[in-house]
């Protein structure tokens, strides 16, 4: 009896190691914009279109350093394209960020006064 309990504790045990890496391997990252980065010279409606994302997938925002940068947004700020703390945008201030998503929906926008409102701004549905 004590063999047969353990070869099926070991067999749990892998099942349950198997699962955690092939999730953890599931997740993807992208990087919004491609080679083009996080910045005026793209549609990141066009970009995100036909693409997968998934919950726990990463993008990485490329920008320009002290010119643009990347804040997570509600839906009322990605609308209204306004940040409610600053400091949110400071802190991606430094040219480049890596942002996990959540499931659902997800919006990004530039902190930067003006910059939304032309178009850096980005809604990502996780799945």
């Amino acid at each position: 009896m004590g063999r047969g309990f353990c070869a099926s504790s070991f067999v749990a045990v892998g099942l349950v190691v198997l699962v955690c890496s092939a999730a953890a391997a599931a997740a993807e990252t992208h990087v919004v914009g491609d080679s083009k980065g996080w910045g005026f010279s793209v549609a990141y409606d066009s970009w995100a279109s036909g693409k997968a994302f998934a919950a726990g997938d990463t993008l990485v925002f490329n920008y320009q350093a002290g010119v643009h940068n990347v804040v997570a947004a509600s839906a009322a700020e990605y609308r209204s394209c306004k940040v409610r703390n600053s400091a949110d945008a400071a802190a991606t201030a430094a040219g480049s960020a890596k942002l996990d998503l959540k499931k659902g929906v997800n919006y990004f926008i530039c902190g930067v006064p003006g910059h939304c409102a032309t178009g850096m701004k980005l809604r990502v549905v996780a799945n």
